[in-house]
């Protein structure tokens, strides 16, 4: 047998060398949640890695199934439990497509209002969240301080600062308060000083703008191949946004822009998010105004709304109603129906099937971040091992969502 020439200097020694199996979570502080990803490194840089999602499963849609239709807004509520208002906007707008119920003008501005206050909470929660996972702890201080401000009002309005679950079929649990629009104006000036200023912070960062620039790219067709919506989508260039191509509520009565990426990579992802917030927050200023004052929040149709509790404890027409609706639910004409609308994350679709009873027969789920967590390991082949944390974050998994 001849020898292999290694063409080695003196002294050095070539050793075999395999690929090495890294298991990174599924409790990890930069997997957002409990995700596991199974990884294949030569050295620092990731191979193949096989992302596994499922450790949260919480059988949300069987849960849905075993309640009244009006019982769904809680677990809504707890599918993004960092928007969840956007999720109980959608799941309202889902029941009543299928009892074909249009609510009070006021109720849709009010709606509009309240998700994107919502999708502002959802954005710097998710770019805060990144910034401090590659050390910027203090710009994420600040997103946070202004994220407390959102609650604030959101815990003025609903009575809850995280899951409201304010949503009603046919409307919402009650209007907006006398000084919601004096509140919210003054809230969002304050919340933009403090964003623009953690803003300043990190784009004026070598550090920051290196861990994200040309890291963790995909192009517009492979992620539309994906089926990738929302932020993430739009960040590749692609300006797919439901409120202006499929309108819903009062979206196309107002006034504001998609914002889109070029390269599709970790900064886009972060930059399209921080001028989502800016948009969100100039259909604010327009519901403000448009609002009207007064008049209902819910449709005056006894078979789906509520009765005015001061009826329920002194009339006997509105305890049975108030018994009825609680006890058995409201019959929803059967059929089937599939409603979306933009999430925080993308696409948010739900898609109900009903018998008719006071029980959904199937309530299907389509959350955003499913199909985004599933393009993880297109993003990450070819990336180093440090590369995983900004990419991960800058997709903004929700455990609670993604594990339906």
């Amino acid at each position: 047998m001849e020898p292999i020439d290694l063409d080695l200097e003196d002294g050095d020694l070539e050793l075999p060398a395999e690929p090495m199996h890294l298991n990174m979570g599924p409790s990890h502080p930069a997997t957002h949640g409990t995700v596991r990803i199974v990884l294949e490194l030569s050295g620092e840089t990731i191979l193949k890695s096989d992302v596994q999602i499922g450790y949260l499963h919480r059988g949300f849609e069987k849960m849905c199934e075993r309640g009244t239709w009006a019982q769904v807004f809680p677990y809504a509520d707890r599918l993004n439990y960092v928007s969840p208002m956007l999720n109980n906007v959608g799941y309202a707008l889902a029941v009543e497509k299928l009892c074909d119920i249009e609510v009070p003008d006021r109720c849709q501005w009010y709606r509009m209002a309240l998700g994107e206050l919502a999708r502002i909470s959802d954005h710097l929660t998710c770019t805060g969240a990144m910034a401090m996972e590659l050390g910027a702890f203090t710009p994420f201080l600040w997103f946070v301080k202004a994220r407390e401000m959102i609650w604030d009002i959101l815990e003025e309005e609903t009575g809850a600062r995280l899951t409201h679950s304010f949503g009603r079929i046919g409307g919402m649990a009650s209007p907006p308060t006398k000084d919601f629009k004096e509140l919210t104006k003054a809230s969002l000036a304050k919340v933009l000083s403090l964003m623009e200023e953690g803003e300043k912070m990190l784009l004026k960062n070598r550090i920051f703008i290196d861990r994200l620039e040309n890291v963790g790219v995909i192009s517009a067709a492979d992620a539309i191949a994906l089926s990738w919506t929302g932020p993430c989508l739009r960040a590749s260039g692609q300006a797919y946004d439901i409120r202006k191509l499929h309108p819903y509520l009062k979206y196309d009565e107002v006034d504001f822009d998609v914002p889109v990426g070029s390269k599709g990579d970790n900064l886009d992802r972060f930059l399209v998010r921080m001028h989502e917030i800016r948009q969100s927050m100039r259909i604010i200023d327009q519901v403000c105004e448009r609002m009207p004052d007064d008049g209902p929040v819910s449709v005056n149709d006894p078979r789906v709304a509520l009765p005015p509790k001061d009826d329920v404890y002194t009339t006997i027409e509105a305890t049975i109603q108030h018994f009825k609706l609680i006890m058995e639910g409201a019959k929803v004409p059967a059929g089937e129906c599939y409603s979306y609308t933009e999430g925080g994350n993308g696409e948010l679709g739900f898609y109900l099937v009903s018998d008719g009873s006071g029980t959904p027969y199937r309530c299907r789920i389509r959350p955003p971040c499913f199909p985004i967590v599933g393009g993880l390991s297109k993003l990450l082949a070819g990336s180093m091992l440090s590369d995983i944390v900004p990419t991960f974050g800058s997709m903004n998994m929700i455990g609670g969502e993604c594990d339906h």
